[in-house]
C-alpha cells in the first residue's frame, strides 16, 4: 500500500513538472505563432532572377 502512495507523489510531481515548462513555454512565446508552420510547405520558392548581362557572359565562356 507504500508503494502506490510513493507511484502517486512521483506522479504528481512530474504532472507540475510539465505544467511549470508548458507554462514557461506559452510565457516565452512558443506557442505564438500557429498557422504559419501548417503552410509553409504550400509556399513557392522565391525564383532567384540573373541579370541578362551575367547569362551572355557565361555563354561566351563555354563557347
Amino acid at each position: 500500500m507504500s508503494v502506490i502512495y510513493l507511484l502517486i507523489s512521483i506522479s504528481i510531481f512530474v504532472a507540475i513538472g510539465f505544467f511549470v515548462a508548458f507554462v514557461l513555454a506559452v510565457k516565452n512565446g512558443q506557442y505564438d505563432d500557429d498557422y504559419t508552420p501548417s503552410v509553409r510547405m504550400l509556399f513557392d520558392d522565391e525564383i532567384i532572377k540573373t541579370p541578362k548581362k551575367e547569362i551572355q557572359t557565361t555563354e561566351e565562356k563555354q563557347i
